[in-house]
């Protein structure tokens, strides 16, 4: 009975990192698309994101399947919880790789302006952050998984110089359609940066599976509790 649960517990891990490549799939076409102003790429991202979303109810079935069915410890039931945590993050992300790829698409018959550089570091950290944590996840590292809060204040410190270079530009444009412009790189700024938030939920969850404790990441998390 334990080897068939543990089974199911390995299928579980699998299932979520598969979804986590997924998402980093989805991000970075977003990403490509936003920066070679390619709205067929953006078409794109939507139908992925639709995988992720069916990925994201698959896997939660297949929790509650756990639950009723094997009746697991204290430890295991956290590492359950928190994937059905979890997958609803990620499934978020998607969201907001989404919205990068519709802001693409409402540039399209807008002139072309220069993307600001604070938005392509911040999908260079976000995309950073995923694969970290999904390192983390897959290998239970703890250490790892606390990086990610500092990470995400970078993502903060560049969302807020990108809004500030945008509110100027958009100060000093004459052109309707360049504020138009303007408005959907801080738009996408806007994705990218509760991307970042969703990701450092993610890594709170595996210290969580780990440890039992429940708090946010930059918090010191040495002190551990019994299974």
């Amino acid at each position: 009975m334990r080897e068939h649960f543990d089974n199911q517990l390995n299928k579980l891990r699998d299932d979520i990192l598969t979804m986590g490549s997924v998402v980093e799939e989805e991000l970075r076409l977003a990403l490509e698309a936003a920066k070679n102003l390619d709205f067929s790429l953006a078409h794109k991202v939507q139908a992925i994101d639709k995988t992720v979303n069916e990925k994201r109810f698959t896997i939660e079935e297949e929790c509650t399947t756990i639950i009723c069915t094997q009746q697991p410890t204290a430890r295991d039931l956290r590492a359950v919880i928190a994937v059905m945590n979890m997958i609803v993050d990620l499934e978020r992300m998607g969201d907001q790789a989404k919205g990068v790829a519709k802001a693409v698409l409402h540039m399209e018959n807008n002139p072309s302006q220069k993307q600001p550089p604070e938005l392509k570091e911040m999908g260079s950290i976000v995309s950073s952050m995923l694969r970290q944590t999904m390192t983390a996840y897959a290998n239970r590292d703890i250490e790892l998984a606390e990086q990610i809060s500092e990470r995400d204040d970078e993502v903060d410190e560049l969302y807020h110089q990108l809004f500030a270079r945008i509110m100027v530009r958009m100060a000093q444009s004459e052109s309707a359609d360049k504020c138009e412009t303007n408005y959907e790189f801080l738009r996408m700024a806007r994705e990218l940066e509760r991307f970042g938030d969703l990701v450092t939920n993610v890594a709170e969850r595996i210290v969580y599976i780990t440890t039992g404790l429940m708090q946010e990441t930059n918090i010191d998390f040495k002190q551990k509790v019994p299974a």
